[in-house]
């Protein structure tokens, strides 16, 4: 039984934010100047449950869901993940693909245990290779060696390990180069993310962005590159291989080449709501259809209902619309996930 949106886009992907939490506060995603001291992060009995998100889980994948990955906030703050991770691989066995999105920091505790739950991949954010830049991209004085310790003991897990940069203009642009040469001579694939808008609270504004064809070409200088095809409809990055390797570097064009035609993701938050975009402003609260006694059958119908119904292509109408598209409230990356 599987569904598709307005556009044609199937429902493959499932992104699960596990809290709201997080122990950085970057520039980009979480502010220190709004979240604060006296945030209102949300109540532990706000979040769905260990079993409300396995039977959530197994609804997704009955609609065509292949592919489950973890986010959050930080999701390493979640106390128990790494038993969730064994227990929903074994609860729904027909999921071939679970990741996670961590900014690293808890790794060293973590990484033996979340490869021995079933967990295959890690996602990594690290936005630099400089002290005083990362720490201050990261609100919290964090340096990389920090980060580079979680990536070498997911490394030393054998979980397979990818790295995130989000790239700002004025910011950590001068650090794309030492990146890419560290992360080529280590065999890791290192993915450039363009600036977004994502949320209200982080700055956004156009000429912060770092088009992913200007890094690529100033990459190809040093490094000459080539393309790689996509392993899959809906593949979120633009894949290439510095030449004569297997090495690879990926681009995620959200702000200049837009890949709403091919998305194929739904969120859903800690607190239970299921969003169809990463911009989107509003959500469908499945875990209260979930305590109010709804059965399965009714949870499929809301989430079949939701997804067929989806019109979302904020990306491909932002370049043209800034202004406007500005004022629009917009759910925060660290409620929805990245």
């Amino acid at each position: 039984m599987t569904v598709s949106d307005t556009l044609g886009r199937p429902l493959q992907d499932l992104r699960i934010s596990v809290i709201d939490r997080c122990n950085l506060r970057c520039t980009y995603c979480m502010p220190a100047d709004v979240f604060g001291p006296d945030y209102a992060f949300l109540p532990q009995s706000a979040l769905l449950s260990f079993s409300e998100m396995t039977r959530l889980v197994k609804l997704f994948v009955q609609l065509g869901v292949k592919k489950l990955r973890i986010t959050g906030g930080e999701p390493l703050l979640r106390v128990g993940l790494d038993g969730w991770i064994k227990d929903v691989l074994q609860a729904v066995p027909e999921l071939n693909d679970i990741a996670m999105t961590t900014n690293g920091l808890l790794l060293p505790r973590y990484a033996q245990r979340l490869k021995e739950a079933g967990l295959k991949r890690v996602t990594v954010s690290l936005d630099s290779l400089d002290e005083a830049t990362f720490g201050a991209m990261n609100g919290r004085g964090i340096v990389p060696q920090r980060i580079i310790e979680g990536i070498d003991a997911a490394v030393a897990a054998g979980l397979e390990v990818k790295i995130n940069m989000v790239v700002k203009r004025g910011v950590n642009d001068l650090d794309i180069l030492p990146m890419a040469r560290y992360f080529r001579e280590r065999d890791l694939t290192l993915r450039f993310i363009e600036f977004m808008d994502v949320g209200n609270a982080n700055g956004w504004r156009l000429d912060h962005v770092v088009p992913s064809q200007e890094i690529l070409q100033m990459i190809d200088r040093e490094m000459p590159l080539e393309p790689v095809h996509p392993n899959y409809f809906g593949e979120v990055a633009k894949r290439y291989r510095y030449k004569g390797t297997t090495t690879e570097i990926g681009f995620i064009t959200s702000v200049t080449q837009a890949f709403c035609s091919t998305c194929t993701r739904a969120r859903l938050s800690a607190d239970g709501k299921l969003f169809t975009c990463l911009f989107a402003s509003d959500g469908t609260d499945l875990k209260q259809s979930m305590r109010d006694g709804a059965d399965d059958e009714t949870l499929l119908t809301i989430i079949r209902k939701t997804w067929s119904v989806r019109r979302d292509r904020y990306s491909e109408i932002r370049l043209s619309e800034t202004a406007e598209l500005q004022k629009r409230k917009k759910i925060e990356m660290s409620y929805i996930g990245g």
